[in-house]
């Protein structure tokens, strides 16, 4: 249940994420003093705080998502294995955010 709450919340998350990320687009095409706005906001700790949320909310929800298409075939829907594959999801996306992250700001990130 859990799960599938976490799920939920991390689409609506992913709408705001989508919206700095289209912000970051457009100013990046459009207006180099708003890049250099956006780029800055991003490696302040709030900025780092929203993109690793966003991160780790796009990882979660793709895995998890993943998750659902394996129920689909009519595979692991039994409580226990359901339960073992939500902690692997929760686990894996944590994993998968935090390489994410140390990768895109090793090479420098949005700057």
């Amino acid at each position: 249940m859990a799960a599938s709450i976490t799920h939920r919340g991390t689409g609506m998350v992913l709408y705001g994420g989508s919206l700095l990320l289209t912000v970051w687009a457009y100013a990046l095409a459009f207006d180099p003093a708003l890049f250099a706005n956006v780029a800055n906001f991003v490696g302040s700790p709030l900025g780092f705080i929203i993109v690793a949320g966003y991160v780790w909310a796009l990882s979660f929800h793709m895995m998890n998502g993943l998750r659902h298409l394996y129920w689909d075939t009519g595979r692991g829907l039994a409580p226990s294995t359901a339960t073992k594959t939500a902690w692997a999801i929760y686990i894996g996306s944590l994993l998968l955010a935090a390489i994410i992250l140390l990768i895109g700001y090793n090479a420098g990130g949005a700057a």
